[in-house]
């Protein structure tokens, strides 16, 4: 893969992701060579990844847009990501370093100060720490296929959820969950580990679908699990 091809698919996934590109965009080639600054075939090649991704599809005479999805699709998504970081967790139990934990505790500590101020950055400092702690628990899981099949289905959800969207005691049912995690994985315990993390990727789901339309049609930016 081409320098120009991984910079078009790094701008254009950025774009989905925060919500610059609304779901069921259709993306232009024209506008997106201009975007990235790079010639048509990166960025033809930029849209065929992320359409392996999940993040674009492509319509007959229309070409590529912005994937929508529907409520039954997001059940599918998530009950997947349940199975998929559930597994990463139980082989992460035994395979986590201390430094790892250490790690995971000071993001902790990150997302509950986020959780209580109230700045205009409490949003993306708490999102920020979450997609960290969860990265490190997919490294310690240590398995590149895991890791390949995560990347499948947690993009997709990404587009579809904000922080905003978590009431108050859904925010506080997922730092619980972070810190139980955290505990299950000190006691080197990967069945605790891995039915906690499957019920804080099922929570997130249960609260996405309350809060969303039938049908999404426009992404927000990350979702809070």
């Amino acid at each position: 893969m081409t320098t120009a091809s991984n910079r078009a698919f790094e701008i254009i996934r950025a774009q989905i992701l925060n919500g610059g590109f609304a779901g069921g965009m259709h993306l232009k080639e024209s506008e997106l060579t201009e975007l990235c600054g790079v010639s048509r075939t990166p960025v033809r090649e930029a849209l065929r990844r992320l359409a392996i991704s999940g993040l674009v599809v492509f319509t007959p005479h229309q070409g590529a847009k912005v994937v929508a999805l529907e409520s039954g699709e997001i059940d599918e998504i998530y009950a997947l990501r349940a199975m998929i970081e559930g597994h990463a967790a139980n082989r992460a139990a035994l395979r986590i370093t201390d430094p790892m934990l250490r790690q995971l505790r000071r993001l902790a500590l990150d997302m509950e100060t986020a959780i209580a101020g109230n700045g205009a950055d409490r949003a993306e400092a708490f999102l920020s720490a979450n997609r960290e702690f969860h990265a490190i628990i997919m490294a310690a899981a240590d398995s590149a296929r895991l890791g390949a099949m995560a990347a499948l289905v947690i993009d997709v959800p990404l587009t579809l959820r904000t922080m905003s969207r978590y009431s108050e005691p859904e925010l506080a049912r997922s730092m619980r969950h972070h810190r139980e995690l955290i505990s299950a994985f000190e006691a080197r315990d990967g069945g605790w580990a891995e039915a906690i993390m499957r019920s804080h990727i099922l929570a997130a789901s249960h609260a996405l679908v309350r809060n969303t339309p039938l049908e999404v049609k426009g992404p927000a930016t990350e979702s809070a699990a």
